[in-house]
């Protein structure tokens, strides 16, 4: 019973967080199972360049009884949450080197999110689950049921955009992953990034998706992960797992 409810809850994290991201034979059986379940849990970077969208780890992480945190009180707890961790860089942690980044203070609501998802070690079991070459690099998601049920415990809250802030989506800046449908507010996933691997920028991209961060060191690993060999659906062949950690 155990094992068919953990192969269910993978299906769903694949279904459900899909960018057209994963492999096709991934997705078929995602679809299968999805068909009879109402619940959505993640979101999604669209496919095309229009619209962007191994073992498993059984602990338990206490987030808290501030967890998981509803839609209506997300502003508060956020703003809140950033004024007691003020960090903004972090560093990615993969087999193919180490990618550090900035996030910016002016998009504060993204960059207090993403401080407490590595705080609570939640991309710890995840990958860089989608390569686009010449395009993005995208993150935060994962076939693990680990990764399922931390997004439980944490919410399924969605991110008010921040666009005022102003940044635009030139190479090596670090933005937001978003809901594919029903989203006409382009509120932002709280569980995924991409990396924008276009030199000449991704300017179809402003005011879409909110970018809160830049590579500041390791573009030249984001371009290894860049070219590694994928399935159909944009999933690499050999996962690419990430740790990610607090510089300060």
């Amino acid at each position: 019973m155990r094992y068919s409810l953990s192969i269910i809850a993978v299906f769903l994290t694949l279904f459900f967080a899909s960018c057209e991201d994963k492999d096709s034979s991934r997705k078929s059986a995602a679809e299968t199972v999805a068909e009879k379940m109402e619940e959505s849990d993640s979101a999604a970077v669209e496919t095309t360049k229009n619209n962007t969208e191994d073992e498993e780890n059984e602990e338990e992480t206490d987030l808290g009884e501030a967890y998981p945190i509803p839609q209506e009180e997300l502003i508060p707890f956020l703003t809140q949450y950033g004024k007691e961790n003020p960090e903004n860089r972090v560093r990615i942690i993969t087999s193919f080197g180490n990618i550090e980044v900035t996030l910016f203070r002016d998009t504060p609501l993204h960059r207090a999110n993403f401080i407490m998802l590595v705080k609570n070690g939640y991309f710890d079991n995840t990958y860089f689950h989608r390569v686009a070459p010449g395009f993005v690099i995208q993150g935060g998601n994962s076939d693990n049921e680990a990764t399922y049920e931390m997004r439980q415990k944490v919410g399924k809250y969605l991110i008010p955009s921040e666009f005022d802030a102003g940044h635009k989506h030139t190479y090596g800046a670090f933005s937001a992953a978003k809901y594919s449908e029903q989203n006409v507010s382009k509120a932002s996933s709280p569980f995924e990034f991409f990396i924008v691997m276009d030199k000449g920028g991704s300017p179809h991209l402003n005011n879409d998706h909110t970018v809160f961060g830049r590579v500041t060191s390791g573009i030249d690993v984001a371009e290894k992960i860049e070219q590694v060999e994928t399935g159909q659906s944009e999933w690499p062949i050999d996962n690419i797992h990430m740790d990610v950690e607090i510089i300060e």
